[in-house]
């Protein structure tokens, strides 16, 4: 008890203000989790990161016997979820799932953000799902390749609809007039929905989107996909052809769910909670469910997931800078 008799005001003040500024959980991997985990999405309910992550968010609380809710805030291009989740405690009990952007190329599409992208801990790539070339189901294009060749030959006599300017089907829609070096005409919508259902009538030529999102209107036969915008076939397509395969192996475009934390969150709790989500993401009937969609699980670790970050926002950094692009 002696020693403490020789604490100064000022040590005691101070003591004090340490330990109130202490994390609330465990910053170690060995307890945790200890409290709830709230996953916040980008992306509205229904849609596939949301299916992500209430597959992970109910598997988790049954592996962990913890609660891990779900929460969607949808807004200004992915960027309002990922400001919640990048000014939150870095202790592992908030986490945000989102499509590529907000992290990748976002930084460039808009002026001003409230968080820096490159700050984000990257805890796992769960799943991916391809991107692909689509045409109305009445179109003259019947292959990916008779559709390059006139493309090429003819620069501005297509349209091409996208689910709104500085979305994916924007940007692939730049890295295809890229590689064609064929100017095209972007029409851009409110959303995938009604970009497709203009694309099925006719009124714009193709479009590049999610086979997830594609499938339903396809299977109706009111779409046609030409070629997967992947180096492999997805599962719920074998036969597809890649866009590879029709000579042009650098147009590759997918959708990946990433899960992120807060700046400064320790590694150890990231790497546990990414060996987690790929014994989740693969186990045989989350699989199984998920290649029905168009879905394809991946599982990436920490690194892996951070390599890969790197990797697409050097890629789309540059399509966005050449094409000047912009969100607005």
């Amino acid at each position: 008890m002696n020693q403490f008799r020789h604490l100064s005001r000022r040590d005691v003040i101070a003591g004090l203000a340490a330990s109130a500024a202490a994390p609330a959980f465990a910053q170690t991997a060995a307890d945790y989790p200890k409290a709830q985990i709230k996953i916040i999405c980008s992306a509205a309910a229904g849609g596939g990161n949301d299916l992500i992550a209430r597959i992970v968010a109910e598997r988790l609380q049954a592996k962990w016997g913890q609660n891990v809710i779900v929460e969607n805030r949808v807004g200004a291009g992915n960027n309002l979820a990922t400001e919640v989740v990048y000014k939150s405690a870095p202790d592992g009990y908030t986490l945000l799932v989102s499509p590529p952007a907000s992290i990748t190329v976002n930084s460039v599409l808009f002026k001003e953000l409230r968080f820096d992208p490159k700050k984000i801990e990257p805890v796992a790539i769960t799943s991916y799902i391809p991107n692909v070339l689509v045409v109305g189901a009445n179109s003259r294009f019947k292959t990916a390749q008779e559709f390059i060749a006139f493309a090429k030959a003819n620069p501005g006599k297509l349209t091409y609809a996208s689910q709104g300017n500085g979305t994916t089907g924007h940007l692939t829609g730049a890295l295809f007039e890229e590689l064609t070096q064929s100017k095209q005409a972007h029409v851009p919508f409110g959303g995938a929905a009604p970009a497709l259902n203009d694309v099925a009538a006719g009124h714009v030529d193709f479009m590049f989107a999610d086979i997830g999102t594609v499938l339903p209107l396809a299977q109706g036969n009111l779409l046609r996909i030409l070629a997967t915008l992947t180096k492999e076939a997805p599962p719920v397509m074998p036969d597809l052809p890649t866009i590879a395969s029709v000579g042009m192996p650098e147009m590759l475009s997918d959708t990946f769910t990433t899960f992120t934390a807060p700046p400064g969150t320790p590694l150890d709790i990231r790497e546990k909670l990414a060996a987690a989500m790929r014994e989740i993401i693969m186990s045989p009937d989350v699989k199984e469910r998920l290649n029905k969609i168009g879905v394809v699980p991946w599982g990436l670790n920490v690194q892996e997931s951070a390599a890969h970050i790197e990797r697409e926002t050097e890629r789309w950094t540059a399509v966005v800078k050449k094409a000047n692009l912009r969100p607005e």
